[in-house]
């Protein structure tokens, strides 16, 4: 399925062939792509596939809207009860933090490579890492080591990358200082614009440069106000908000408004802007967030996990809002996943099915495409999908796999969103190059080499 050429100019052209491809219209009998360097020159359907050696079923690759890369190494040591027995999202924050202290940028390199590997395998092609660990705690004199770890380990594994740099300045409303542990992270803006001016010129094919803010809570107007002024050129603006109802409480008593209308009405949110998690919203909220055109990305295997609360999910797509999805802190790394559960917490709490289904019959092909847009938006691209001109990050599905046995063009996204089985993925590629092949990362053996060992190195998490 696969054929090389070059053109006039010396650069490689690849052509693909596959049985079936999922095109903007939907899913395609016998595509032909012409790809040349990284980006998809021809679309043609109707060809010849013939040959035993066409793709089964090609479709877009997923961003994955928000990542804590150096989080993958915590998945699994946070579950055992506490001795007081109240375990809820601030006492994991402060597990968290312990991690946080102790990751260098070499261990951030072996870490979020593992983790990105990951995100290939399952069908994620990009990434928007929401990083806030600016500083190696291992080595005070350094200067941007962890975003270098950050970007070797998305070139390592092949990701697209959207490095959202993220300002965290307080340890609340009405605390101005950081506590000790996040003393390791936290930096004043100034600084953080700084970093930002520096890493800005490091943007290339593959690696997008955002900003963020962690929180209203971490962040004060003042400085938030800064950061926007930046975002304020387009580029991708990232920010947790209403995550916890003791957050939503604080803001109203600091600032007279909840979390997600204040920001609303305070600064100009556009389609650049995603907001995180945003959980806890009331009516009002939920359809000015909507007709902002800010994306909310969720992130429902983490929300779950941390005992977050549901995201109000009908009543936001209905009023015409934008969503992504993110691994967010990586104890589960399967975009299907995420669906299905955004899908499944909505059916548990309305005692009803199919909650999704607004703009099609079919809720896994509408999850699909929403969190498809949705994820361009957040990551910074202009141009996705299997179309002239969008980068070729693709994901090849085994179609022969018993999982898309029985279904048709309509019900196959169905299939991969509510069928909780090992995942056909046979290929991945970003930017024209193949980073899974046969179903395994290219670089597997490696990745998983190098973060055992630093695992190791870090000690006990449990």
């Amino acid at each position: 399925g696969l054929t090389c050429i070059y053109n006039l100019m010396g650069t490689r052209m690849t052509t693909l062939l596959a049985r079936k491809a999922l095109l903007p219209d939907g899913w395609t009998d016998n595509v032909r792509l012409t790809l040349d360097g990284g980006r998809i020159s021809t679309v043609e359907s109707g060809v010849d596939c013939g040959d035993d050696e066409a793709l089964g079923y090609l479709m877009p690759g997923l961003c994955n809207a928000h990542s804590h890369a150096f989080q993958r190494a915590l998945a699994g040591h946070t579950e055992q009860r506490s001795p007081a027995g109240r375990d809820n999202f601030w006492s994991w924050r402060e597990r968290m933090y312990e991690l946080a202290g102790r990751v260098s940028a070499e261990a951030l390199t072996a870490i979020a490579r593992q983790a990105y590997c990951e995100m290939l395998r399952s069908g994620y092609t990009s990434v928007a890492e929401f990083h806030y660990l600016h500083r190696d705690p291992t080595d005070s004199d350094a200067t941007d080591t962890m975003f270098e770890a950050i970007a070797t380990a998305a070139r390592d594994s092949g990701i697209r990358l959207t490095y959202v740099p993220v300002h965290y300045e307080r340890a609340g409303f009405e605390d101005p200082e950081p506590t000790s542990r996040q003393a390791t992270f936290a930096m004043t803006v100034d600084e953080f614009l700084r970093h930002v001016e520096r890493v800005s010129s490091k943007s290339d094919d593959t690696l997008t440069i955002g900003i963020g803010a962690h929180s209203l809570r971490a962040v004060s107007r003042d400085s938030l106000e800064r950061i926007a002024e930046v975002a304020a050129t387009g580029i991708p603006m990232h920010l947790h908000i209403a995550e916890q109802q003791r957050e939503v409480k604080q803001c109203f008593t600091s600032y007279g408004r909840r979390p997600v209308r204040w920001l609303l009405e305070n600064f100009d949110v556009r389609d650049n802007w995603s907001l995180v998690h945003a959980t806890h919203m009331d009516d009002e909220e939920i359809v000015a967030l909507a007709n902002s055109g800010a994306v909310a990305v969720l992130c429902p295997s983490t929300e779950a996990n941390l005992g977050d609360g549901l995201f109000p999910l009908h009543r936001y797509l209905t009023a015409g809002g934008r969503i992504a999805i993110g691994s967010d802190s990586h104890i589960s790394i399967n975009p299907f996943e995420e669906l299905r559960w955004l899908e499944y917490g909505q059916r548990l709490v309305s005692q009803s099915r199919n909650i999704a289904s607004l703009r099609e019959s079919h809720v896994g092909s509408e999850l699909f495409s929403r969190v498809h847009e949705g994820g361009a938006l957040a990551s910074g691209q202009s141009a996705v999908g299997i179309e002239t001109g969008a980068p070729a990050d693709f994901v090849v599905l085994n179609d022969e796999d018993p999982m898309l046995a029985g279904h048709n063009d309509d019900s196959r996204l169905d299939a991969l969103v509510f069928s909780g089985y090992p995942f056909p993925v046979e290929r991945v590629m970003v930017d024209g190059k193949w980073c899974v092949v046969d179903a395994a990362h290219v670089d597997r053996d490696r990745a998983r080499t190098e973060f055992a060992a630093t695992l190791e190195t870090l000690g006990s998490l449990s």
